[in-house]
């Protein structure tokens, strides 16, 4: 089953551990979390489902193509990771 991991800095806003989520392609296995902790969701994607621009989703060492319809497929064995950009200075 693939996992899923959040950065520290997402989590100082939202508790999300990582989990392992039955899915097949980025958007189900981000639904999968998004179901177990709503709040989580408008931190990730904007009102479209898109990822907002601040976030990037890894699937293993390759970020997604797909950042409007998270249609990039995922294996059994990958392991997503989501970042949220830091700024400021």
């Amino acid at each position: 089953m693939p996992t899923i991991t959040f950065t520290a800095n997402l989590q100082t806003h939202v508790a999300c551990p990582p989990a392992a989520v039955a899915a097949a392609t980025v958007r189900e296995a981000l639904e999968a979390v998004f179901a177990e902790t709503p709040r989580l969701r408008s931190y990730i994607v904007d009102e479209q489902g898109r990822l907002r621009r601040h976030v990037v989703v890894y699937v293993g060492d390759r970020p997604v193509s797909d950042r409007t319809t998270l249609s990039d497929p995922i294996a059994a064995d990958d392991e997503l990771f989501v970042f949220q950009a830091l700024s400021g200075g």
